[in-house]
């Protein structure tokens, strides 16, 4: 048997404990529907977990999550952990090639997936030997594979739990053993399988906790894919730890379908990626300053904008419900324009700094701290100790290397790859640039392998352009590349605004208003960088570009200067 504090850093030992202490009280559900409470999950979990231990699979085996969030998606990882087998989440917007690479490397054991995903495994080349079941009941009407719907599975499994007097038992699992192999969906091209193990999940979840004042039953909107580790770790195993509730959306959140999700769940808080609130600062926020004369005039003085931007803070809290109290921004950088209005809106967001290979928290907050600066990600969370290595004497700047509980056991399967990132003692380098400040406020700079080095020897950190580019509210996105010692740019254009703007008018002056644009953004911008980082010229886009989960672009597609429209 385990030592207590062993068991007490599994995410078993979490679950047990607060379907313990909080077994009446509401803990997952849909948002909008009933949920289960905490004693009703718990009995969910041992059923289906002792339904798959009587069907074979033991401790250290692989079975796959393909699916949209759920509490089925929750019950079914926390069963398969249950067992000390190794649950493996896949993003579901991965396309079929990565999918099928991911189930045939791992070997699983046993499929849990949803209509929307289940086109995906229609070509595997592997049979599965184990069941593959669907968490939303999707029946599998054209008979490509033979699958068994969730409730009808976990029903059976119920009936049978419920006929044995005494508790199942199931194998003991230890802090340091395999919980999770999550597959990264880097900006950098090769995705690598992260062997994640219960204390580094838990560690982190604990260290999060601390981070502010969290009471039981409050609510946390999920909107963002449970298969990453910043929505698992922070927004589904940190609530169940706190005694809160998950609600899923279960749709795409669309602001009028967050906007309704809001206003009858009241969360509490919800965990969003950067271009959500940059969405919203655009669409919502500047139009109403951008339209009156009044506004803009007040907002030039620091008095006025900060009376103005808190009113629009209050109607932007409204929006969210009127009860959040945390808004976590997390999975990419957010814009500093953005984070200035929501400063001084007093809007409560909480920016993160992580990877999946930290499981992925390293720095953030504490919330209500004063010395936090703007820019900035806040500071190492509790546990977990942040060094730069190699910086540079005048501008402190260099790789950002961790260590803590939370850093992963390494790459399944690739020793070369985890050589490269992970010390013998532990540490992990990130491939991140950035510095501290006198306060022990932690900033990135960007990615290391992004730094454009210029002829002269001079760096270009391409994502501090790409900021002062999207702070154009016709801008939805861009990015900067070298080409032959030149700066260049890609803008992809919001298109509802130029549409808007150019009504009327003819396909030749339409293209000329945006070439208009486009250079009349160039020379503004190039008036506040160095002269060697200066743009030489910015192209339209006509499509996104394509993006890993937490929506960074995947630069690699787009490196040497290459831009395919």
């Amino acid at each position: 048997m385990n030592s207590g504090v062993e068991v007490g850093m599994t995410i078993n030992y979490v679950i047990d404990s607060s379907c313990s202490k909080y077994k009446d009280m509401p803990a997952i559900g849909m948002a909008m529907e009933q949920p289960l409470t905490y004693g009703e999950f718990q009995l969910r979990i041992f059923a289906l977990a002792a339904r798959l231990r009587d069907e074979g699979v033991e401790k250290g085996d692989h079975l796959a999550i393909l699916g949209e969030n759920s509490h089925n998606w929750g019950i079914a990882y926390l069963a398969i952990v249950r067992l000390g087998a190794i649950a493996v989440p896949i993003l579901p917007d991965l396309p079929e090639s990565d999918v099928h690479h991911i189930l045939n490397e791992m070997q699983v054991k046993v499929l849990f997936t949803t209509q929307k995903q289940i086109e995906k495994i229609y070509e595997l080349r592997r049979e599965m030997t184990g069941p593959i079941i669907t968490l939303d009941d999707y029946e599998g009407q054209i008979a490509v594979v033979t699958v068994l719907t969730f409730s009808s599975y976990l029903n059976a499994a119920m009936e049978k739990l419920q006929a044995i007097p005494e508790q199942p038992v199931f194998p003991p699992v230890g802090e340091d053993d395999l919980a999770s192999i999550l597959y990264t969906s880097g900006t950098s091209g090769y995705s690598k399988a992260v062997m994640l193990s219960h204390k580094n999940l838990t560690a982190n979840a604990y260290a999060a906790s601390s981070l502010m004042p969290i009471k039981p039953g409050s609510v946390w909107l999920s909107i963002l894919p449970m298969s990453h580790t910043y929505e698992f770790t922070c927004g589904f195993i940190l609530p169940l730890l706190c005694g809160g509730r998950v609600a899923y959306a279960g749709k795409t959140p669309t602001p009028a379908i967050l906007q309704k999700l809001c206003e009858h769940e009241k969360p509490f808080a919800i965990f969003a990626v950067p271009l959500v609130l940059e969405k919203i600062y655009k669409k919502r926020v500047l139009p109403q300053i951008e339209k009156s004369g009044l506004l803009k005039l007040i907002c030039k003085i620091g008095p006025g904008r900060r009376f103005i931007y808190r009113k629009i803070g209050k109607k932007l809290r409204t929006f969210f419900g009127g009860n959040l109290q945390l808004m976590g921004v997390g999975g990419a950088a957010l814009n500093p324009d953005v984070e200035k209005f929501l400063y001084e809106a007093k809007f409560p967001y909480l920016i993160g700094y992580g990877m999946t290979e930290s499981a992925p928290l390293i720095a953030g907050g504490p919330a209500g701290e004063k010395s936090i600066a703007i820019g900035s990600t806040g500071k190492p969370i509790p546990g977990v100790q942040v060094k730069i290595a190699d910086p540079d004497p005048q501008t402190g700047i260099g790789e950002i290397t961790v260590c803590g509980p939370n850093v992963m056991q390494g790459y399944f399967n690739d020793r070369e790859s985890t050589a490269a990132v992970l010390t013998a003692d532990g540490w992990l380098s990130t491939g991140d640039l950035g510095r501290f400040d006198d306060r022990n406020n932690l900033f990135v700079c960007g990615r290391l392998k992004n730094v454009i080095v210029l002829a002269n020897g001079e760096n270009v950190y391409p994502e501090a352009i790409e900021h002062k580019i999207n702070t154009y509210n016709w801008v939805v996105e861009s990015l900067v590349v070298e080409n032959n010692g030149l700066i260049e740019a890609w803008v992809y254009p919001d298109y509802e605004f130029i549409d808007e703007a150019t009504a009327g008018i003819s396909r030749s002056d339409r293209r000329t208003y945006i070439e208009n644009l486009l250079e009349s953004m160039r020379q503004e911008i190039n008036e506040q960088l160095a002269k060697s980082a200066r743009l030489s010229k910015i192209f339209e886009r006509r499509e996104p570009f394509i993006k890993t989960a937490t929506h960074k672009i995947k630069r690699y597609l787009y490196s040497g200067g290459t831009v395919v429209l």
